[in-house]
């Protein structure tokens, strides 16, 4: 078996205001990162538009209703301070959330054995009704809810190591109890959430706050520590990450002192950990990064221990 990168040209349409952080040039970083030979093997797949059942599996009509009505035809539109449309922008979004559907069914199905997501707009801010932080649609959540739903797992992992608290996955997850979510993020940091305490309806969030200027051995010690005894005591049958890469220490958005080399051991481990509960079946879905040069090498790097670990 092989990887998978879902991607799809659709994803450069989304157009922020010049300046912004989440900008199309992120993934035209990590094109050219994964166009080497060394990613000759990566299954390519174009990602398929997610159709408004799956979008409908985290959020309501009401809100799908809302942001495709809020797409600008030309231009672009503030729908908060962060978070912005043009025309484009929903073509894109629905890449990504079938993006995420195609993923979870080409790895549960054996066809390949595991995959990435190379999408934008990311999506695990976005709350049930509240778009946030760049984020339209919940893409790992949904992901998550497809597996459980229309698949029939019981136990499914979602693992967020981007930078940001992951509180869109968490509200949309707060009261699954076959979902266990983990989140590793920067505090205090923006959106201020994802305390500790924060445990969800069934003691499934799981939030590790992090240190400004914290350095990956300091990651290492709550992983190994925290999260992987979880893990093994859940046993999951699918491991999701939302896999943002702004806890790098060039990224200008936060203040963690990650190295493209932790990014590397942590997707190995979390790799051992699919490797021992579920044959190995991982999704990966693109989140933050937004120091372009560490961003496109991070990825590589993910994706390398991904196609190591699938091939």
């Amino acid at each position: 078996m092989t990887t998978a990168l879902f991607t799809h040209p659709d994803c450069l349409s989304h157009v922020t205001p010049a300046g912004h952080p989440e900008q199309v040039a992120r993934l035209e970083h990590i094109n050219a990162s994964l166009a080497g030979p060394g990613f000759a093997a990566l299954d390519r797949r174009d990602a398929p538009l997610g159709a408004d059942e799956d979008i409908l599996l985290c959020h309501p009509q009401t809100y799908l209703d809302r942001i495709i009505a809020s797409e600008p035809q030309s231009g672009t539109r503030a729908l908060d301070a962060d978070t912005h449309m043009s025309p484009g922008s929903m073509q894109a979004a629905r890449r990504g959330v079938g993006a995420a559907v195609a993923a979870v069914d080409a790895v549960l199905s054996g066809e390949v054995a595991n995959a990435f997501i190379a999408c934008r707009p990311p999506g695990h801010h976005a709350e049930r009704e509240t778009q946030m932080g760049f984020c339209l649609f919940g893409n790992a959540a949904i992901a998550a809810r497809h597996a459980m739903d229309r698949h029939g797992l019981n136990r499914v992992a979602v693992v967020d190591f981007d930078v940001h608290h992951g509180n869109g996955t968490q509200d949309l997850l707060w009261n699954e109890e076959r979902a266990l979510f983990f989140s590793s993020h920067q505090s205090p940091l923006w959106p201020g959430t994802g305390d500790a305490n924060e445990t969800g309806g069934h003691n499934n969030i799981v939030n590790l706050p992090l240190a400004p200027h914290s350095d990956g051995q300091a990651m290492r010690r709550v992983y190994e520590s925290e999260v992987f005894p979880m893990l093994d005591r859940f046993a999951p049958e699918l491991i999701l990450i939302s896999a943002g890469f702004d806890a790098h220490m060039a990224d200008p958005l936060a203040q963690l002192n990650w190295t493209t080399e932790d990014f590397t051991w942590l997707t190995e481990r979390l790799c051992d950990t699919a490797d021992q509960h579920c044959e190995g079946r991982v999704v990966s879905t693109l989140e933050g990064g937004y120091d372009l040069n560490a961003l496109a090498a991070s990825v590589a790097a993910h994706v390398t221990v991904l196609m190591e670990r699938g091939a």
